[in-house]
This record gives structure tokens, C-alpha cells and sequence, in this order.
């Protein structure tokens, strides 16, 4: 009878611990859209400070260091987040790591330039958008780098999180955003960080890759929020997906191309390095107009993802 009892207990205890973690992410996202992140002192930020004075520290050329830099940059905070349960905490932590209406304002803020006929300022704004030169963009190479912009941040942002703290907790949420913020700072491939930066890339990979198709499927689903078709969209999606160097981004851009009835990919310019992305999509190259559009079609990605981390 007692283990029965402390079996029924049990149960109505992980009950109520999924019921307010649902209601911290509820809040967390509404909060996001309401308030808006400071200027100085933001959570993921200090983190991206706190893990860059950890890489000076641990920084050897080499996966094993950098494999050391990760676990240590990560873990912490997974254990940190794992301990957070009341609900009002778990959604300031929603509201700490989600940044889908900034992505929306700061795309929406381009749009307003180059509007504006302000090439050189939109040339500025792109910038806080994604790592590409924007020195010899024209207007219709910066449309092009927001909106593939738009799609990939939108799993990063919003879904990626989202996605995690539903199966994990806090520790999830956090420690996704965690993850991809060290991909973003050490990641790349040049001579620096080509052997140190491998684990943190292989590992926002993998950390990645579900709600990166997720992104997709729900930009396929919402295409007629923006015009497009959801058929036209499946269809470019699981044709072009794997076109794109990244297993992930691939995934969103391609989507995002399919639902907005438009053409991404073509020469990337990185400082002194030029990449070359195979062509996705079907239709015209996007223009100024569809920097709205892809911020419309995230906004219904992200409350789709929303929905889905609530109720399964």
C-alpha cells in the first residue's frame, strides 16, 4: 500500500512540475514579445563573455581542448538550469534565452532601410543579422542575407529552446542556447578555430538537428500565411534540404524558400573567404517586400513550435 501511495504521489508530482514548466515557457514567450531584452547585462551575453574569458584560459590547438572548452562552457549550465522548477523562474529563463521578436525587429529594421532608400545603413543593420561582408551587398544581396537569416535563427532562436526545454527542463533550454552561442564564437573554420572549434560545432549539430526539421515542417505547414503553397514547399524542401553545406541551416532555408515562393543561396562573402551555396528554391530572388514576408512566416513558425512543446 505505501508503494502504491508514493507511486500515485510520484506521478502527481512530475504532473505538476509539467504543468508549470508549460506554463513558464507560455509566459517565457509571451514575454519575449512583450519585453524587450536590455542593452547591457543580458543573460546570453554574459555567458558569451564568461565563455570567452574561458577559452583564453583553455585554448590549444586541437579537438581535444576545444571538446575540454566545450563540456566546460556547457555543462554548468545544463546543472544550474536542471534545479530551476517554479514556474515564474523557468519563465524568465524562457524569456532570457528565446529571441524571436528581436530577430524580427532587427530583420524588420533592415526592411525599414532599405524602404528608406538607406543602403548604407541597411549595409550596417545586416551585420547584427549574420557574419557575411556586407560592404558590396546590394540591396537585393542584403534581402537575401536576412531572410536566409530569418530562417536559420528562427530554430536557433525560438524553436531550438523551445524544443529542448520541453524534453529537459530549464536545463534543456538553457543549455541549447548555450551551445549554439558557443558555435557561434568558435565554429568556424580558419586557422584558428579549425581543430579547436570542432566539438562545439559537431555539437550544436547534433543539438540541432531536431528542431531544425521541425522549423522546416512548420514553415511548410504555414506557407499560406504568407501566399505560398504547402505542397510547392514540402517539395522544395526535401529537394533542396541537403544542397546547403550546414545538415541544419539547410534544412530551414530551404524551407523557408519553398514557403515564400522565392530563390535563396548564391556567393557569400566572409572577410577575405567566399563561399559559393548551391541555389534553393523555386521563383524569383527575394527583394526588400519579402524580408516581411519571412518575418510573418517565422512568427507562425515560432507559435506552431510553441504549441508543440505545451501539449504533447
Amino acid at each position: 500500500m505505501t508503494a502504491r501511495l508514493k507511486k500515485v504521489l510520484g506521478r502527481g508530482f512530475r504532473s505538476a512540475g509539467r504543468r508549470g514548466l508549460r506554463r513558464g515557457l507560455v509566459a517565457g514567450f509571451l514575454l519575449d514579445g512583450i519585453v524587450r531584452d536590455p542593452q547591457r547585462g543580458h543573460p546570453v551575453a554574459l555567458f558569451g563573455t564568461a565563455a570567452a574569458h574561458l577559452e583564453r584560459r583553455l585554448y590549444r590547438d586541437s579537438v581535444g581542448a576545444g571538446a575540454v572548452f566545450a563540456g566546460a562552457a556547457v555543462l554548468p549550465v545544463v546543472l544550474a538550469g536542471s534545479r530551476v522548477r517554479h514556474p515564474a523562474l523557468v519563465a524568465l529563463s524562457a524569456w532570457a534565452v528565446l529571441g524571436g521578436s528581436m530577430l524580427g525587429r532587427e530583420a524588420e529594421r533592415v526592411a525599414d532601410a532599405l524602404e528608406q532608400g538607406d543602403l548604407e545603413r541597411a549595409r550596417t543593420l545586416v551585420r547584427g543579422l549574420c557574419g557575411r561582408d556586407p560592404e558590396f551587398l546590394d540591396e537585393a544581396g542584403i534581402a537575401r542575407a536576412v531572410v536566409e537569416s530569418v530562417a536559420e535563427n528562427t530554430s536557433d532562436a525560438v524553436v531550438g529552446p523551445l524544443v529542448w526545454g520541453s524534453l529537459c527542463g530549464v536545463g534543456g533550454l538553457a543549455g541549447f542556447r548555450a551551445v549554439n552561442t558557443l558555435d557561434a564564437m568558435v565554429g568556424h573554420r580558419n586557422p584558428r578555430y579549425e581543430y579547436f572549434g570542432k566539438a562545439s560545432a559537431r555539437l550544436d549539430d547534433v543539438a540541432g538537428w531536431a528542431p531544425s526539421r521541425l522549423t522546416a515542417l512548420l514553415a511548410v505547414a504555414a506557407a499560406p500565411v504568407v501566399g505560398g503553397s504547402a505542397r510547392q514547399a514540402w517539395r522544395v524542401w526535401r529537394r533542396d534540404r541537403a544542397a546547403h553545406p550546414s545538415p541544419n541551416a539547410g534544412q530551414c532555408e530551404a524551407a523557408f524558400a519553398g514557403a515564400l515562393g522565392r530563390t535563396l543561396g548564391g556567393t557569400n562573402t566572409y572577410g577575405d573567404r567566399a563561399e559559393h551555396r548551391p541555389m534553393m528554391g523555386e521563383g524569383p530572388a527575394v527583394d526588400v517586400a519579402d524580408i516581411r514576408r519571412a518575418v510573418l512566416l517565422a512568427r507562425a513558425v515560432n507559435l506552431g513550435a510553441l504549441v508543440a512543446a505545451v501539449v504533447r
